[in-house]
């Protein structure tokens, strides 16, 4: 007779998948955070995974990670340690075993733990001493062995077998976190609709894996972690990247424009381009262009040619277009650009994420050529970023750079589906047909923003192009003191965004000790520090910045409220350097990571903690 396990209930949880690249854990992630945001949990996940599309075998270097973190209240990290990790080999143990809280559960493929690939992954004979693990709670499972037996009668081929070893694990966590298996068996019914072979052996195998931890003894207790209390509305997880796709669309929606994207595919950025491919159904146009260059004019044209434009890339993509954005600057054309930041340079880490083309994005280009910079913070927020990027453009006549990156790309969360009837209507300056002495750089004299006429509309015949133009007729113009009048009007024109900006919030602690100050990816560590170090009685605000060039309009009040300032980032300093260039006469702090991980909210908390001491 089974002994009745004790049910324990939990705030929140982080659940580690992790195994060679071949092995699932990405899909298996991805089902477990479904079925929990399908259940009302909060979530934040961070899939990890090599940058080789098929990389050494047993290899740490080959490990592919996902770990997803789920709570009944708000979750703003996929956090920093883990209480459970799934282990499909060797080197998935030797690459996690850092980053489990004490007593962890670890659950691991027996089958897998051969001397070969133990020696593969870099240890000697036992990981689990090596490694000091003897006070977590270890499961050896035979995954492999299992779900052979389980497929026994199928009469499928080993690779088909192999490749559902996955769900084995996955019904095991879904036994010792009390979740449902309607919802990924709903989701192999769907995606396998044409083979239901491939449906029957997923369902068996993740059955068994189920049915295996609930006979087992050394899963001693099962655990709930109960539904958040959410605002009502329509949900969906969502990634960044589909995120950013569908705020493009939404900002061309309510400028009544149809959406053009340019682009070239790159890691991080190419789910952008897929997720808009697919909404023919929306008006949207898509080109895969044959090289980056092509997708930023190819998007340059589209907009000339009156329609919203965007083209996506990241750092090494960002560079390539480099020249094309600044005609996009000279002929003030409206344009987004999004660049979904990786590990640099070069090459790098294609799949890491990183906060380092900062400066790339604010001067990376040949002469006086500004353009507004916006970042995203979150998975969902990219979708308003994204919006908002498509509005600056659209109404300033100017190129935007939406910055996000592979963190918030990848990484997922609940995502309140908008009203689009409430979102902010977008009005181009659009110059209407029988406007009479029309010239292409006739601004209006409080924004400075250019009439944009819409080639074939009668009487509004112009050109533009490359080379400097007069300030008013648009005709070639070499005179000296032309260009610099052009050159002084396009910087001030991107500066006069300021008053189309909001105010820059801080939160916690509206002044004391302590600023913490972050832009882009990092906002949910550093929330998460500032309201732990406000739990313990600190002083400390943060000021989150998603408006990069222009700078909102009381930076430096904000800046002037707090003690010490500390800007934290996953570069070198380069938005620290940013701030010190605008208002030099604060002192700034940082702290820096550049690992293409995540900041730790320990990390964060740590530095804090030194500077407040000092």
């Amino acid at each position: 007779m089974t002994k009745k396990r004790e049910l324990i209930e939990l705030d929140d949880v982080v659940i580690r998948f992790s195994g060679d690249s071949g092995d699932g854990m990405q899909l298996t992630g991805t089902l477990f955070s479904n079925t929990a945001a399908l259940l009302g949990n909060d979530i934040a996940t961070f899939p990890d995974y090599p940058a080789e599309i098929r990389a050494p075998q047993g290899t740490v270097g080959g490990v592919s990670g996902f770990q997803v973190h789920i709570g009944h209240s708000d979750i703003r990290t996929p956090g920093d340690l883990a209480d459970v990790l799934v282990a499909m080999n060797p080197a998935a143990l030797k690459a996690n075993a850092r980053w489990l809280k004490p007593g962890a559960t670890i659950i691991y493929d027996r089958d897998n733990f051969t001397p070969k690939n133990i020696q593969k992954a870099g240890y000697k004979e036992d990981p689990i001493a090596e490694d000091r693990l003897q006070d977590f709670n270890i499961i050896p499972a035979p995954i492999t062995s299992l779900t052979k037996e389980a497929l026994k009668d199928m009469n499928l081929d080993m690779k088909t077998v192999l490749r559902s070893k996955n769900m084995f694990a996955l019904g095991m966590i879904y036994w010792l976190f009390n979740r449902p298996l309607k919802y990924t068996e709903e989701f192999f019914q769907q995606k396998f609709k044409r083979k239901p072979e491939v449906v029957e052996a997923n369902e068996k195998v993740l059955k068994a894996g189920y049915y295996y931890a609930e006979t087992i003894e050394a899963l001693h207790s099962t655990y709930v972690v109960k539904p958040a209390e959410i605002e009502k509305g329509v949900y969906r997880n969502i990634n960044g990247n589909t995120a950013t796709a569908w705020g493009l669309i939404a900002a061309a929606e309510r400028a009544g424009l149809q959406l053009f994207v340019g682009s070239y595919p790159i890691t991080p950025a190419t789910g952008i381009l897929e997720e808009l491919a697919l909404r023919k159904d929306l008006g949207v146009i898509t080109v895969q262009a044959e090289d980056e260059i092509a997708g930023i004019t190819t998007s340059i044209g589209a907009s000339f040619a009156g329609l919203m434009a965007a083209t996506t890339t990241s750092g090494p993509g960002l560079a390539l277009k480099s020249e094309a954005l600044g005609l996009a600057v000279i002929t003030e054309l409206p344009l987004v650009v999004v660049n979904v930041q990786r590990g640099g340079p070069s090459t790098g880490l294609p799949t890491k994420t990183e906060q380092s083309d900062l400066m790339q994005v604010l001067w990376g280009r040949n002469g006086e050529s500004p353009v507004a910079v916006v970042a995203a913070s979150t998975p969902a927020n990219c979708f308003y970023y994204a919006f908002e990027a498509g509005r600056l453009a659209l109404e300033h006549m100017t190129p935007v750079v939406l910055m996000t990156d592979g963190f918030l790309a990848n990484g997922s969360e609940p995502f309140k589906i908008p009203d689009m009837e409430k979102m902010p209507e977008i009005k181009p300056p659009i110059v209407p047909e029988g406007t009479e002495d029309y010239m292409p750089y006739k601004r209006d004299p409080e924004t400075l923003v250019r009439g944009w006429a819409i080639p074939g509309t009668p009487g509004l015949e112009h050109r533009i192009g490359g080379l400097e133009k007069d300030k008013n007729t648009g005709n070639v113009s070499y005179d000296p003191a032309n260009h610099e009048e052009m050159t002084h009007i396009r910087a001030e024109k991107v500066a006069k965004i300021v008053e189309d900006i909001p105010e820059q919030k801080i939160e916690g602690e509206q002044e004391g000790d302590l600023l913490l100050v972050g832009w882009g990816s990092t906002y949910g560590h550093l929330v998460s520090a500032m309201e732990e170090l406000a739990a313990e009685g600190k002083k400390v605000g943060l000021a989150h910045f998603n408006y990069i060039n222009p700078l909102p309009a009381n930076t430096d009040e904000v800046l002037g409220k707090f003690k010490k300032i500390l800007v934290c980032e996953l570069n070198l300093g380069q938005f620290a350097n940013y701030l010190r260039m605008n208002y030099p006469k604060y002192e700034y702090h940082k702290l820096n990571k550049i690992q293409g991980l995540p900041f730790t909210v320990a990390e964060i908390k740590d530095e804090a903690k030194k500077l407040l001491e000092e």
